[in-house]
């Protein structure tokens, strides 16, 4: 079963629920102030929608990457509730040429929270679609699980070598302005996905340039 199948079976299991809840991830909210320093953003396997609309009503130009068609169903009609635009676009960020060259250097801000869904040897090819979809200048915002997840087992991978260290992440970023990388602890409410305490990493790297 291909990736897309595997989400979009996951979200339609969830009926007219949202799997991961319909709030944006605490990491990202919290930076809210920080994210008016941009006019667009892109949220990167962004699922039902729940970062993706409420970065639009911050007053941001948002565009969401998904691959599960469900998930982007759900995404739309989560939008319209709340009266928001979010340009949805089904697409898999690990496919050969992507992200299209239209899109290199076009976002002010790249959104990937909880992405861990490659190991290293698609870690490097998702990061870097990441950094070409970055304008100079712009910035990536991270928010992942730490290796210590797994004695807590409240969501994210199952596999080790998915989740993010301070280490993994400065050498991923070392061409990058680092201006923020946190590890933590912290209860995690985000649906029936997402619940309870946590161990989490948070970064937020700027573009050279710009």
């Amino acid at each position: 079963m291909n990736q897309e199948s595997i989400w979009s079976a996951r979200y339609r299991d969830a009926g007219d629920d949202y799997l991961f809840g319909t709030a944006p991830n605490r990491f990202l909210a919290h930076r809210a102030g920080l994210l008016q320093d941009g006019r667009t953003a892109l949220s990167v396997a962004d699922g039902e929608g729940r970062n993706s609309v409420w970065l639009a009503e911050q007053g941001l130009e948002v565009t969401a990457i998904e691959i599960s068609a469900v998930a982007i169903e759900k995404a739309q009609r989560l939008a319209r509730g709340r009266n928001v635009d979010v340009h949805c676009l089904q697409a898999d960020m690990l496919a050969p040429g992507w992200p299209p060259a239209s899109m290199h250097d076009a976002f002010d801000w790249v959104i990937g929270i909880f992405i861990q869904f490659v190991g290293p040897e698609w870690r490097e090819r998702q990061f870097d679609a990441m950094k070409q979809l970055t304008r100079p200048g712009g910035r990536i915002l991270l928010q992942g699980y730490t290796p210590k997840q797994l004695e807590y087992r409240t969501g994210g991978p199952s596999a080790v070598e998915n989740l993010y260290t301070t280490e993994l992440l400065r050498e991923a970023f070392a061409d990058w302005v680092i201006e923020e990388l946190t590890e933590y602890e912290d209860d995690v409410d985000e649906g029936h996905g997402h619940r309870g305490r946590s161990a989490l990493i948070g970064m937020v790297a700027r573009k050279p340039g710009g």
